[in-house]
């Protein structure tokens, strides 16, 4: 998982070959340029199908948030988000505040391990976002045949990343997109932050969207169920979920995701 900050296949693709000399060149065929292209077109639909154009117009959205994870809550707060990624902030039901821009993340007072913060920073704000960062530099997409979800027909992809994009760039996502609306309906995933990529596979997890409502013409899942996912059986069993409402795009200044005096910055 990751926070691609100030970020988030086919250009990459099309520029690598165009920088090599003709005897470098490799053959690409004609089948595999169309695969290229309509893998891009798909990621295309399903920005489109997001409304990624009205959601990066606007400078800000918030919504409150409450996510459990064994039954036992791990967030309960009010979220705002840059729209373009940039940063982020977290107001917890608590008074404690956990925020992060371009410069770090900065925190409350006794809020738990470096580490901990940092993926609470990240994750939830990135799974928000995930929609409309599916072509930020240095990703790489292309269809995948997954394993079938019990509910409704779906697309499959697969995201990954490119070498020093992120926190940890051999995560990778697996993606359904429904068949009908484009909508992302589930996301597999890996976490390989603090453990090797062949670690990390052993345990994938998947977010299951769902409650799509409209704000601003904007689709936002409203309900988000996380699930335990293998390549032969897709979800397993369910481990967390979360609950977003009063979702609104705001429009905030700079200030907003600068720290106040009282925050300790992560080293």
């Amino acid at each position: 998982m990751k926070m691609h900050l100030n970020l988030f296949v086919c250009a990459a693709i099309l520029a690598s070959l165009i920088g090599c000399s003709d005897e470098q060149k490799a053959p690409v065929s004609e089948e595999k340029s169309l695969e290229i292209v309509q893998s891009s077109d798909d990621r295309a639909k399903i920005e489109k199908a997001h409304n990624k154009e009205n959601f990066t117009a606007s400078k800000a959205i918030e919504f409150e948030i409450v996510l459990s994870f064994g039954g036992k809550e791990r967030l309960n707060g009010k979220m705002t988000l840059a729209t373009n990624s940039s940063a982020g902030k977290i107001e917890y039901a608590t008074g404690k505040t956990l925020l992060y821009n371009s410069s770090g993340i900065f925190h409350s007072d006794s809020m738990g391990t470096d580490g901990k913060l940092k993926f609470a920073a990240y994750t939830w704000s990135y799974f928000f976002l995930f929609p409309y960062k599916l072509s930020d530099p240095g990703t790489n997409w292309k269809k995948k045949t997954l394993p079938v979800l019990r509910e409704g027909q779906h697309n499959g992809y697969q995201l990954t990343f490119d070498s020093g994009i992120g926190e940890a760039p051999d995560d990778w996502y697996k993606i359904y997109a429904n068949s009908k609306n484009n909508l992302i309906d589930v996301a597999a995933y890996i976490v390989t932050e603090n453990k090797s990529k062949a670690k990390a596979e052993e345990d994938p997890h998947a977010i299951k969207y769902s409650d799509y409502r409209t704000i601003n013409d904007v689709p936002i899942a409203h309900n988000w169920s996380f699930w335990g996912w293998t390549q032969d059986s897709a979800l397993t069993e369910q481990l967390g979920e979360a609950t977003l409402s009063n979702v609104q795009f705001v429009d905030v200044d700079k200030s907003f995701f600068e720290p106040s005096n009282d925050l300790i910055q992560i080293p």
